[in-house]
């Protein structure tokens, strides 16, 4: 593990590590999926207003893609037959996770792939006034790149320095505290990479 810290007159900050266990209860399928003809009707339970559901082919092309409207549960049929042979998946896009239904198409038929199904974890920031909280939790124990850059006008990120970095491997529970510099005001842009994917938050100060 590598950390690499900055400490500036314009973003100052203290880092606090720390060990917290997280517990994941194990979940009943969160979907379930029948089919009658070419239509596979697709059911998922327990979504929030907001969420985002896809289908990617394998080359993570989104095909479709609708903002889940109503809390509880959703149902919608699809001819997925007539897409060509090959992967793909349906993937659901919530608050702190990402889940992923895979599946395939052979000769016009849909074959689900339940070994296959994955969910990523996402980084979680919380802010309480100048303290910043990150966790991260990864069962297959994903690399994880964090990223924090600082700058005094938050319309500038093009000249954000890099104040702090660090590289996590083979951990399944990522905790830190950090405290942001009370000398002076500016905006902070937290990067994170993991599972081939980014994600960004951004606070003001």
């Amino acid at each position: 593990m590598k950390n690499v810290i900055k400490n500036t007159k314009k973003g100052i900050f203290m880092v606090i590590m720390f060990a917290t266990m997280l517990s994941f209860a194990n979940e009943v399928s969160f979907y379930s999926i029948t089919k009658n003809g070419n239509e596979t009707s697709l059911t998922l339970n327990n979504v929030k207003a907001g969420d985002l559901l896809s289908i990617l082919d394998d080359k993570d092309v989104v095909l479709y893609k609708e903002i889940i409207q109503n809390d509880g549960s959703y149902t919608k049929g699809f001819d997925l037959s007539t897409l060509p042979d090959g992967s793909y998946a349906f993937e659901l896009n919530k608050m702190v996770e990402i889940k992923t239904i895979p599946f395939t198409i052979s000769n016009n038929n849909v074959t689900i792939n339940k070994t296959a199904e994955k969910t990523i974890y996402k980084p979680i920031t919380r802010v309480k006034g100048s303290v910043v909280l990150i966790s991260r939790f990864s069962l297959e124990k994903q690399p994880l790149t964090v990223e924090i850059y600082y700058s005094a006008d938050d319309s500038v990120y093009n000249n954000a320095e890099l104040i702090y970095s660090e590289k996590i491997k083979d951990t399944e529970n990522y905790n830190r505290v950090f405290r942001l510099a009370d000398v002076n005001k500016g905006s902070y842009r937290i990067v994170y990479n993991t599972d081939g994917r980014s994600f960004t938050e951004e606070i003001n100060k």
